[in-house]
């Protein structure tokens, strides 16, 4: 313990943590006057396994049971507070710069990302049962960033705004869009796809490496009587052939590895037709290049990287892509992993039954860590709009709010029917 208490003693400025170690003994750090946090170790190693290497050895005590919040506390207090301290006294890590260089280096190895270790990488997360996912995500099964206009709306409010604001930016005008084709690349469950058939009438293509995901996406398509116009393929994106009016890319491109950002958007270029718009929703990094920290390597994301805003300009200035606007979107994320975490929490029992203890532990640590990275670290958002000519776009950028309120006014979120309905 004496090596994690002098670590916590340094750290620990704002607010009240108490740690009980395996022997009963109690270490008090921070603000005396101020209501405590309380963890517990259960075994001799618990302590040491966390100071080792604190990013790593943190979730993998908690996930086995080494690690106990006390309520009323739980995982994502304790993960907020302690970053949120860190952020202001100079961070958590404790590795030197050889340990520092090697981690990078080996997140650049795991980012290779040759097609069949794509595949395997994809499919080590996004293939967790369908049943799994319904218990925390939006009834459309959007796995990305919520929108939130408003902090006081649902996700579902959030998400359907989402779709809308993806579909504002790739200037589908309903008069013309009836014809064009749209390439939704990492289509997800398909809920984006069918979204923008319903309010647009065009044809699309989804591409993705989750088999069940495709499979559900296309059962969806048969059930709306869309099956014709709105397709999933479990198929890699370079393989990909044809010729579409626009491309969507949400929350994908983090799978692609940084080695191989020039190949990615020089495949979407020669997709694109040359009058046609591309729309890349990514989770990024506000500051430099990094690495992906090793605990989501090995358990949540492998082969997975944060792009820098650099990197990604970089790559779409050396492919032959014009920028024709970039958003910045800061908190909507940390909002959308606040309430998968809280409908997580609220199926224990399911997701254990489906699993069992430890999966379920992994996940609240996953989601507590992404949601202090958004509201206190150093991940944002980013929507970069591309082009091949800049003709297609309008002088000015209002047609994106105006077309996302006259698609929001469209749709009333699930939940809002249910509630309707009841009242009636």
């Amino acid at each position: 313990m004496w090596l994690l208490d002098k670590m916590l003693a340094r750290m620990i400025r704002k607010g009240r943590l108490v740690v009980i170690d395996f022997d009963g003994k109690e270490y008090t750090y921070g603000e005396a006057s101020a209501a405590p946090l309380t963890i517990r170790f259960t075994d001799k190693g618990a302590a040491m396994h966390i100071a080792r290497d604190p990013r790593v050895g943190a979730g993998e005590v908690y996930m086995d049971g080494r690690m106990v919040i006390e309520p009323p506390h739980d995982i994502r207090d304790f993960v907020l507070f302690v970053m949120g301290n860190a952020s202001s006294t100079g961070g958590i890590d404790r590795k030197g710069p050889l340990r520092k260089a090697a981690g990078k280096l080996l997140s650049r190895i795991d980012q290779v990302n040759q097609r069949a270790q794509a595949s395997k990488n994809v499919v080590h997360h996004y293939d967790l049962s369908r049943q799994f996912y319904e218990q925390f995500l939006d009834e459309d099964r959007q796995y990305t960033m919520a929108y939130f206009r408003d902090p006081a709306n649902s996700l579902e409010r959030a998400q359907v705004d989402k779709k809308a604001l993806i579909a504002s930016k790739l200037r589908l005008v309903p008069s013309q869009a009836a014809g064009m084709r749209v390439l939704d690349i990492g289509c997800g469950w398909g809920g984006l796809g069918l979204y923008l058939n319903r309010h647009f009438g065009c044809e699309v293509l989804g591409v993705s490496l989750a088999p069940d995901q495709v499979k559900f996406a296309n059962e969806r398509a048969e059930e709306a009587g869309v099956a014709d116009k709105v397709k999933f393929q479990l198929i890699d994106y370079r393989d990909v052939q044809g010729q579409f009016d626009r491309i969507t890319s949400v929350g994908m491109i983090e799978h692609v590895g940084a080695p191989n950002f020039g190949e990615y958007f020089a495949k979407t270029h020669d997709l694109l037709d040359s009058d046609g718009i591309m729309l890349t929703h990514t989770i990024g990094r506000k500051g430099p290049p990094g690495g992906t920290d090793k605990w989501t390597r090995k358990y949540i994301f492998p082969g997975g990287y944060i792009p820098a805003m650099s990197e990604l300009v970089a790559a779409l200035e050396k492919t032959g892509w014009e920028i024709g606007d970039i958003e910045v979107l800061r908190y909507h994320y940390a909002y959308t992993l606040a309430e998968w975490y809280r409908r997580t929490t609220m199926h224990r029992d399911e997701i254990v039954a489906l699993y069992d203890e430890r999966l379920f532990r992994m996940w609240q640590f996953y989601l507590a860590g992404a949601e202090q990275s958004f509201r206190h670290g150093g991940m944002v958002n980013f929507h970069i709009q591309s082009v091949k000519r800049r003709s297609a776009l309008p002088m000015t950028r209002d047609y994106m709010q105006q077309e996302w309120a006259r698609l929001s006014a469209l749709d009333e979120a699930p939940e809002w029917h249910l509630q309707r309905a009841a009242a009636e």
